[in-house]
């Protein structure tokens, strides 16, 4: 039997991870382990995931976290090596553009080990941002780009993938897997709309984590004074990143938002079944809005998912307060027709097919 090395470290790589591990399972004919580089650590960002969604336990955790990304990235490196050596897989997956996803993938490319990269090709085309580096380096070096969209298709034949040895392959985004599964049973799962009082329709979710945001103490202001703003017309429910409270508390700053502990994947999902829209600079969370029917206000400068904007799905704001509240004023009589396939469908199936045909 061939043996495959899936390496995790964030939170929406548990849960994309979740689909095609069962996927894995169910085929017999691979056999995964999984290391979890401890990227994120506590019970609320890691531990839930895997014991909500049935993710096989990680065989190895690296418990690496709370350093800079050099060091991060390098430690990383050198543990995967040591688990890559004792295993001796023959093919490594890593999955979007965290510091896990970088060291999984020069690690085994470094001993020779195929590398395949879920969520290839997709570009936000900003340098600044250490996802950005993450992705087009772990682009370079992998064997089989999984790209789950036609533009993320286009940036790799833009830059020249083609004249490279590696397939590229679309697959679809295998997220809108993740949603429709979890779906049906994350109302008998999860409690937190009755036990957060909440009604449909009447609040507004809303995450803020990215570093352009929560390290620009002024872009951090100017997001939260915009989500204020809002909060006066529907409640806003902000699940906080343990980094972003930090950053609110050491520099007292404090708003009138309904602030909650991060969520394990069924109470989001619930959340995002029951709110009115979404505000985010996560990119994982732009596309489940999108999958759950509702709109998307993007706290960024730029975004990876273009289709989302390009159909009248989402808009970007950056941290401007003003644009963030017109957004939302501008989306309470929207009419948007959700029933386009942007992301394609048994994403984990064809995901699985390209991987066993590389082996």
């Amino acid at each position: 039997m061939k043996k495959i090395v899936t390496i995790l470290g964030a939170r929406p790589q548990f849960v994309k991870a979740a689909v095609l591990s069962r996927v894995i399972s169910k085929h017999k004919g691979i056999e995964e382990i999984i290391i979890h580089t401890g990227q994120h650590y506590d019970a609320n960002m890691s531990d839930i995931f895997f014991n909500e969604m049935d993710i096989p336990k990680p065989k190895y955790n690296l418990a690496i976290n709370g350093l800079s990304h050099g060091a991060m990235t390098g430690q990383m490196l050198i543990k995967i090596e040591e688990v890559l050596l004792n295993e001796k897989p023959d093919l490594v997956v890593v999955y979007g553009d965290t510091n896990s996803t970088l060291a999984g993938a020069l690690a085994a490319k470094k001993m020779d080990i195929k590398v395949a990269h879920v969520e290839a090709g997709l570009r936000s085309f900003n340098m600044k941002m250490p996802e950005e580096v993450n992705r087009i380096l772990t682009d370079r070096i992998s064997d089989l780009l999984l790209c789950p969209t036609d533009t993320a298709v286009e940036n790799l034949q833009n830059e020249g993938f083609e004249n490279i040895p590696c397939k590229i392959k679309k697959s679809g985004d295998i997220m809108k897997d993740a949603v429709e599964y979890y779906s049906k049973v994350s109302g008998e799962k999860s409690s937190i709309i009755n036990n957060l009082n909440l009604q449909k329709d009447a609040f507004v979710l809303a995450t803020i984590h990215r570093q352009e945001n929560t390290d620009d103490l002024e872009n951090l202001k100017s997001i939260f004074q915009g989500l204020e703003a809002i909060s006066k017309v529907k409640q806003v429910i902000l699940p906080l990143h343990p980094r972003t409270k930090a950053i609110l508390e050491k520099n007292k700053l404090f708003y009138n938002l309904k602030i909650i502990n991060p969520v394990g994947y069924f109470d989001m999902l619930e959340l995002l079944k029951n709110c009115n829209l979404v505000i985010t600079d996560s990119g994982g969370l732009q596309k489940e809005a999108f999958f759950n029917k509702k709109h998307c206000i993007i706290a960024r400068e730029e975004t990876e998912w273009v289709e989302l904007v390009s159909n009248g799905f989402a808009k970007i704001v950056g941290s401007d307060s003003q644009k963030m509240v017109d957004s939302f004023k501008g989306f309470q009589n929207s009419t948007v027709d959700f029933s386009i396939n942007l992301y394609g469908n048994n994403v984990g199936e064809k995901m699985y097919d390209e991987i066993f045909k590389l082996l």
